[in-house]
């Protein structure tokens, strides 16, 4: 199979090693993979601020970079939460509406993929730490993927995970949220990393590398050792 990677903004800027990951994960199962080298970023911070014209012009080069491909995969519940739910809301009435639905009905956030569509849970992976998970809202709230990670997660070998109390609340990012909120963004990043430490994990694991930007930057000003990793650096590791 091949399958076209859509590589977030802050990946591609930030966390790099996160795209390289997920790739190494579906070269192993045996896919090729495809990174079209015209994909920008999908709109998302425009959307959030409601210029919906704006993101529709961002959009409309997404829709066709896209156009041709079997699959698309996202290492990331925001992008793809953009791509499979809000684009065809954004594109409704519109002449690209058709295109639209067609790229939402091949886009898989990457855990999804793995276990929904390919029905593959174990990676052969060994992980000798304690991790617990951050569900990030786009992922959990609009792509309903909950199960998906942990059950990839319990067969990675010697890892254990310790699920936090506040597993499922805002990390605090919500994209230009925390710019617009530094205060209110900070204190719900507080409540997270103060629920992450209580269970003496190592590592805090998610599958949206937005929140990991926003959760790693406050663990290191606050001087703790606990960092965070994308669900696909643990299934690659050995």
């Amino acid at each position: 199979m091949l399958i076209s990677l859509f590589i977030p903004c802050y990946v591609d800027q930030l966390n790099p090693e996160i795209g390289f990951a997920v790739a190494e994960v579906l070269q192993k199962l045996g896919h090729e993979i495809d990174v079209p080298e015209g994909q920008t970023c999908c709109g998302q911070p425009a959307m959030n601020n409601g210029y919906d014209e704006e993101t529709r012009t961002v959009g409309r080069h997404v829709l066709k970079v896209f156009a041709d491909c079997e699959i698309v995969v996202i290492p990331s519940g925001s992008c793809g939460a953009t791509l499979k739910h809000f684009y065809p809301e954004l594109f409704a009435g519109h002449p690209e509406e058709e295109a639209a639905k067609a790229l939402a009905a091949k886009t898989w956030e990457f855990s999804d993929f793995l276990v929904t569509k390919l029905g593959i849970e174990d990676l052969g992976a060994r992980f000798p730490h304690k991790v617990t998970w951050h569900d990030g809202c786009h992922g959990l709230r609009e792509l309903h993927i909950l199960h998906q990670p942990r059950k990839l997660l319990a067969k990675v070998k010697d890892l254990e995970l310790v699920e936090m109390t506040e597993a499922k609340s805002c990390c605090g990012f919500g994209g230009t949220f925390a710019v617009k909120f530094p205060q209110i963004s900070t204190a719900m990043t507080e409540v997270k990393t103060a629920s992450a430490q209580e269970t003496d994990a190592e590592f805090i694991v998610s599958n949206d590398p937005s929140c990991m930007l926003q959760i790693q930057g406050y663990l290191e000003k606050q001087g703790s050792p606990l960092r965070c990793l994308h669900l696909a650096q643990v299934l690659t590791s050995t």
